[in-house]
């Protein structure tokens, strides 16, 4: 069985990281305002991180993508594009296990289960809704927590 740490308590809809917080540097701790306009640098600020770190080193490209898509939603959804309303971003890093990203943003939240696939039936041609199948495809984990708010995706 795999070293681990323990997982810390989670909220009750939430299941369990292989990460303990308490063990992880927080490398980047960030909010943004609820407008399109901040994602790009948020992005940015993340991908020094994860440059200077050494976390997820060759996987930037799924960590910008999916990173692009949970703030995305969050500033769509969450804050719907008010910009006085804001997204929290928390970027944690531990050499072996990878780097975890939490989105958390003030809205009503969903159940990710209810998301209709973008590859089944007339989704196919739909001009949106990819984002959380991106999301999935591209991260090693990804969790949802306060009923939806919040996203929690790792990448080793």
């Amino acid at each position: 069985m795999p070293d681990r740490a323990p997982a810390l308590p989670s909220p009750p809809d939430v299941g369990h990281t292989e990460f303990a917080c308490r063990d992880l540097a927080v490398r980047l701790d960030m909010e943004l305002p609820g407008e399109a306009s901040a994602i790009s640098g948020a992005v940015e600020r993340v991908l020094i991180v994860a440059r200077e770190s050494g976390c997820a080193q060759g996987k930037e490209f799924e960590v910008e993508t999916a990173l692009r898509e949970a703030l995305a939603n969050a500033i769509r959804y969450g804050c719907e594009h008010n910009p006085s309303k804001t997204v929290q971003l928390t970027v944690s890093c531990d050499q072996r296990r990878g780097m975890l990203i939490v989105v958390r943003d003030p809205g009503p939240g969903f159940d990710p289960d209810q998301v209709p696939s973008p590859i089944a039936g007339d989704n196919l041609y739909s001009n949106h809704g990819r984002g959380i199948f991106l999301i999935n495809q591209l991260m090693d984990h990804v969790e949802y927590g306060h009923g939806g708010t919040e996203i929690r995706m790792l990448k080793r």
